[in-house]
């Protein structure tokens, strides 16, 4: 997908949630941006991980918990979270839980 073409996306139609599972679905790829959207059933977590480049989650709809760096974060709509190179990060799904993560490879 090239950079210099508009994308919209409907996140309420993209969003599906796997039983005891989570699902992504890749919206934006170029050679700067990767945004995808995730879908975490309730009870579900991405454990403590950190990535090679700066990101941001952006809550979309559901309540759970984003931790960084080992400090704890309301989850909730509307809520955004950004995250430098290497920072330590998890999600948790309290209820069913969808946000975009946006990752900038620039």
């Amino acid at each position: 997908m090239s950079a210099l073409q508009p994308v919209t996306a409907d996140l309420a139609t993209m969003s599906e949630f796997a039983r005891d599972g989570i699902v992504s679905k890749s919206v934006v790829e170029n050679d700067h941006h990767k945004i995808i959207l995730f879908a975490l059933a309730a009870g579900q977590e991405l454990s403590e991980h950190t990535a090679s480049v700066a990101a941001s989650i952006h809550i979309v709809s559901g309540a759970g918990t984003v931790t960084l760096a080992g400090q704890e974060h309301e989850a909730r709509p509307g809520m955004l979270y950004y995250m430098p190179a290497e920072l330590r990060h998890a999600i948790y799904a309290r209820d069913d839980l969808v946000f975009l993560l946006t990752m900038f490879r620039t």
